[in-house]
C-alpha cells in the first residue's frame, strides 16, 4: 500500500499528465467552526430518529463534557469541546442509539480532564463509563509502530471492540473528525496517523460495511500522504464532469423511464468514484485515467428482491451487457454484509454504465455497515446480542478476535489480520453447498483450513468443480471444492507455509509442524528413557514421573519427554528425579566396538516388545528425527549407531566410522539403534563413494551410466585432479541397502577408466 511513494514522473506516466500544483479548495488551510452545536441542535438530531430518545442523559452528557473540557483548546484554536461535538454529530447521521452518543461527547474526559471512570459510572450509568474507559484505552494504542508493538496494539484494538461494537463506532467517528482537521497537526504527525487511518482504520471501516466512512477517510489519508497525484486526480475528474455535465442525467433518467414503463418503482442516482479509489486502481491495473470506463457508477434502489432481478432483466434486454462484469451479492452476500446485483452495460452514448441494483435496506447496509443495524431500538438485546444474530461483519469481527488465542506470536496475528483487512473476496463452496468466503489468489489449502483446521492437516488432494487438481491450484468465484483427506497424514508438510495465503491457514500450518517436530522429540525421548530403564532394571510410570515434574523444571511428561529427545536433558536426570538414589554405572572403554553392546537386526523382530533397549530406525521418513551421517551416511545392511545431537535429534553413523572417536568421551550420547525396513515399501539412503577415473573424454559418462544403469541415484558429485592422468571423482549416491551399493562399487572396478573405488565412511 506504498502508492504515495511514487515519484513524480511514474504518477505522470499512470496519468498521462503532468503534475501541477494542487488547487483544489481541499488543500486550503481549513477554516475553524464559527459555531458549535447547540444542547437542543443534538437532542433534535436523535429525536429525529429515536423519538423515545432520553433527552435528559443527552443534556447531562453535553454539559458535563462542556464543563469538563472548560477551556482547553485544539490545535485549530476551537474550544476542544467542538471534538467530542463533531463526534457525537457523525454518530447521529448513523442514527446510533443514546448510550453511543453520550459515551461519544464524554470519550476524552477520562483520559484529558479530572474526570474518573467512577464518576462517569455514578453520573451515567456502567454501560456508559464501559465504553467510555474502552475508548481511553484505545486512544494510548500506536497503530504505526515496530511490528510487535503495533501487532499487540492492534490485539487490544480488536479485543475492545469485540466486546462492544459501539467502541468501534466511536473511534471511528474519531478519527474521522481528526482526519478532517489533519491541516493543524504538526507536519511530523501527520503522516503518521494519515498512514495509520489507511492502513487499520479504513479497511477496518470497509469490513464492517461502512463504506462512505471507509471512503473518506481513504481520500483524506490520500490527500495528505500524495498530494501531487490527488491534485491530479482531482483535475482530471473535474475535466471529466465538464465534459459529461448532462450525461449522468440522462443515463439518470432514461433508467428511470425504462423501470417506469415496465411498471417496477425505482428510485436511481449515479455517483462519482472517489480520488483514492480511481487511483489505486490505475496502479493496480497499471492504466492511465482515460483507459478507465468505470468513474460513473449508477445505483437503483428498489423496493423489494423480486423487483431487483425484474429490474436486472430490464436493463439487460434494453442495453447490450459487458461481459465477466455481473455479479449476484445478493444470493451470496460479502462478509461485510453487503448485498447488491452488479452489472455492467453499454448504455446511452456508448458509454459503459455500471449499475449496482438493490433494495433501500441494502442500501442502508451498503452505506453504513453495522451501523445500520438498529442499535436503539428497545426490547431488542444489547448491541453485541443482536450483532451475532444479524451481522457477517460483526462474524468476521469475532472470528478475528478467535485468531487471538491461537497465534503463537503478534506478527503471526498481525499478518492474518492485515490479509483479512485488506483483500478482496472470492467465494467458494464445499460439495453440501456451504458457503467459504477467502481472499483472493486463496488456494486449496487456504479452502480447507477454512472448512475445519483437521481437513487442513490432514488434506492429501482435492477435486475443483469434479476434476483432480493440485493443492496449490487458486480458486475462483463459483469454484466447488472437495478436499480429499487422508487419516494417514496428522501434520501438513511444512511447505505448505509459503503456499498458503491466508493468515489462519499459514498460523495453522507452523502449529501443525511445531506439534508434529515436538512429537517426534518426545517420541524419541520416551524410547531414549525406556531403554535406559530397561537397562537399569527400574521400574517406570507416568504417574511416578509426574510427581518429579518440578524437579525437572518442566511443566508436563510430554515436555519432559521432548527435552530428553532434543538432548537439552539426559535420562539419567529423569531416573535421578524418580529415584533420588539411583546411580548411573559407566562402562570402562577399551574400545568402541567392545562397549557399545549394539543389537542389530534387518527387519522387524516379531516381538517389537522384547527389544526395549534397542531403538529402530526407519529412514528420514520415520517419527523420529533422524538424520545421517554427513560425510557418508548409513545404509541397511551395515551396523550402526545413533549419537543424540541436542536440539536435531539423532544422527546414525556405520560402526567402522572414524567420527564416532569424537564422541568417546560422551557415553551418555551413544543410542542402540537397528534398521527396521518395510520392505513393501523401499526407500533409499545416502552414502557416498570416491572413485579414481582415468583422465580421459567420456570417463564421467561411463561412470554415471553404470550407477544409473543399477538404479543408483547421484545425488551429489564433486571432482578434484589429484595429477594429470586422473580425476578423483566424490559421489554422493541414494541407494537401498548395502548390497546395492557393492554391486554398484563392483561393477565399477570393472571399467577400465577407473583405477580405483572405495567407501567413504563419515
Amino acid at each position: 500500500m506504498a502508492y504515495w511513494r511514487r515519484s513524480s514522473r511514474q504518477m505522470q506516466a499512470a496519468t498521462g499528465q503532468v503534475a501541477v500544483a494542487p488547487t483544489s479548495p481541499v488543500t486550503e488551510k481549513p477554516k475553524s467552526r464559527s459555531r458549535m452545536m447547540r444542547q437542543y441542535d443534538l437532542v433534535e438530531r436523535v429525536r429525529s430518529y429515536n423519538p423515545d430518545t432520553n433527552e435528559d442523559l443527552l443534556n447531562r452528557a453535553y454539559v458535563y463534557a462542556m464543563k469538563a473540557h472548560g477551556t482547553q483548546t485544539r490545535a485549530s484554536g476551537d474550544p476542544y469541546f467542538s471534538h467530542p461535538l463533531e463526534v457525537a454529530a457523525i454518530l447521529t447521521n448513523l442514527k446510533l442509539d443514546d448510550a453511543t452518543i453520550v459515551a461519544a461527547l464524554l470519550h476524552d474526559t477520562i483520559e484529558d480532564t479530572e474526570a474518573t471512570r467512577a464518576e462517569i459510572d455514578n453520573m451515567f450509568g456502567h454501560e456508559i463509563g464501559v465504553l467510555v474507559e474502552g475508548l481511553t484505552k484505545l486512544k494510548r494504542l500506536e497503530l504505526v509502530s515496530r511490528e510487535a508493538k503495533q501487532a499487540e496494539n492492534l490485539r487490544k484494538l480488536l479485543l475492545a471492540i469485540a466486546d462492544d461494537v459501539r467502541v468501534l463506532l466511536i473511534k471511528l467517528a474519531d478519527r474521522l473528525h481528526n482526519m478532517r482537521t489533519l491541516e493543524f497537526v504538526p507536519h511530523a504527525s501527520r503522516r503518521r496517523i494519515a498512514e495509520e487511518t489507511l492502513d487499520i482504520y479504513a479497511p477496518l471501516a470497509g469490513r464492517m460495511g461502512m463504506q462512505e466512512m471507509r471512503e473518506e477517510l481513504e481520500d483524506l489519508s490520500f490527500h495528505t500522504l500524495d498530494p501531487e497525484a490527488y491534485a491530479v486526480v482531482m483535475q482530471r475528474l473535474d475535466a471529466l464532469a465538464d465534459r459529461n455535465r448532462n450525461l449522468i442525467g440522462e443515463i439518470e433518467s432514461q433508467l428511470s423511464k425504462k423501470m417506469q414503463k415496465h411498471g417496477i418503482a425505482a428510485r436511481v442516482y449515479g455517483r462519482r468514484k472517489q480520488p483514492f479509489s480511481i487511483w489505486t486502481k490505475m496502479e493496480r491495473k497499471s492504466v492511465g485515467f482515460e483507459q478507465l470506463s468505470d468513474i460513473y457508477g449508477f445505483r437503483v434502489v428498489m423496493p423489494d428482491v423480486e423487483a431487483c432481478y425484474r429490474a436486472l432483466g430490464v436493463v439487460h434486454t434494453t442495453w447490450p451487457v459487458v461481459p465477466g462484469r455481473f455479479k449476484d451479492y445478493i444470493s451470496t452476500p460479502k462478509q461485510n454484509d453487503y448485498r447488491s446485483l452488479h452489472t455492467t452495460v453499454i448504455g446511452p452514448g456508448n458509454q459503459r454504465v455500471e449499475l449496482q441494483i438493490r433494495t433501500e435496506e441494502m442500501n442502508q447496509i451498503a452505506e453504513f455497515g453495522i451501523a445500520a443495524h438498529a442499535f436503539y431500538k428497545e426490547g431488542m438485546g444489547s448491541p453485541t446480542e443482536r450483532l451475532e444474530h444479524e451481522s457477517n461483519a460483526f462474524a468476521w469481527l469475532r472470528h478475528t478476535v478467535g485468531i487471538l488465542s491461537e497465534s503463537a506470536n503478534p506478527e503471526e496475528f498481525l499478518e492474518h489480520t492485515k490479509l483479512e483487512l485488506f483483500h478482496d473476496q472470492v467465494f467458494c463452496f464445499t460439495p453440501k453447498g456451504k458457503l467459504i468466503a477467502l481472499p483472493r489468489q486463496a488456494n486449496v489449502i487456504d479452502f480447507a483450513y477454512a472448512v475445519h483446521t483437521d481437513v487442513g492437516n490432514s488434506a492429501v488432494g482435492c477435486k475443483i468443480n469434479g476434476k483432480f487438481a493440485p493443492l496449490s491450484s487458486e480458486l475462483q468465484n463459483g469454484d466447488e471444492v472437495e478436499v480429499l483427506t487422508s487419516v494417514a497424514q496428522s501434520a501438513p508438510p511444512s511447505a505448505w507455509e509459503s503456499l498458503a495465503v491466508t493468515g489462519k491457514a499459514r498460523a495453522a500450518i507452523r502449529r501443525a509442524t511445531r506439534t508434529a517436530v515436538r512429537d517426534q522429540y518426545a517420541g524419541l525421548g520416551r524410547r531414549i528413557v525406556d531403554r535406559l530403564f530397561a537397562r537399569a532394571k527400574i521400574e517406570y510410570a507416568d504417574d511416578k514421573l509426574k510427581g518429579a515434574l518440578p524437579r525437572l523444571a518442566r511443566a508436563s511428561i510430554e515436555d519432559v519427554m521432548a527435552s530428553v529427545g532434543r538432548g537439552e536433558l539426559k535420562a539419567s536426570d529423569v531416573a535421578r528425579a524418580m529415584y533420588p538414589d539411583y546411580k548411573e554405572e559407566r562402562m570402562v572403554r577399551y574400545g568402541a566396538k567392545k562397549s557399545l553392546a549394539v543389537k542389530l537386526k534387518l527387519k522387524s523382530p516379531p516381538h517389537p516388545a522384547r527389544s526395549t533397549s534397542v531403538i529402530p530406525v526407519r529412514g528420514i521418513n520415520s517419527d523420529l528425527p533422524v538424520k545421517f551421517a554427513p560425510n557418508g551416511g548409513a545404509v541397511p545392511g551395515d551396523r550402526i549407531i545413533g549419537i543424540v545431537t541436542p536440539g536435531e535429534g539423532i544422527t546414525i553413523y556405520p560402526i567402522q566410522s572414524p567420527a564416532l572417536k569424537d564422541f568417546e568421551e560422551e557415553p551418555e550420547r551413544w543410542l542402540d539403534v537397528r534398521w527396521d525396513i518395510d520392505e513393501t515399501m523401499p526407500q533409499r539412503f545416502p552414502a557416498r563413494i570416491l572413485v579414481h577415473n582415468v583422465n580421459e573424454p567420456g570417463s564421467l559418462a561411463q561412470v554415471a551410466t553404470v550407477i544409473a544403469e543399477h538404479d543408483g541415484n547421484i545425488d551429489n558429485i564433486s571432482m578434484s585432479r589429484r595429477s594429470p592422468d586422473f580425476t578423483e571423482l566424490t559421489i554422493d549416491l541414494e541407494v537401498y541397502d548395502l548390497k546395492h551399493l557393492s554391486a554398484i562399487i563392483a561393477q565399477l572396478r570393472a571399467k577400465a577408466v577407473v583405477a580405483k573405488v572405495e567407501r567413504v565412511n563419515g
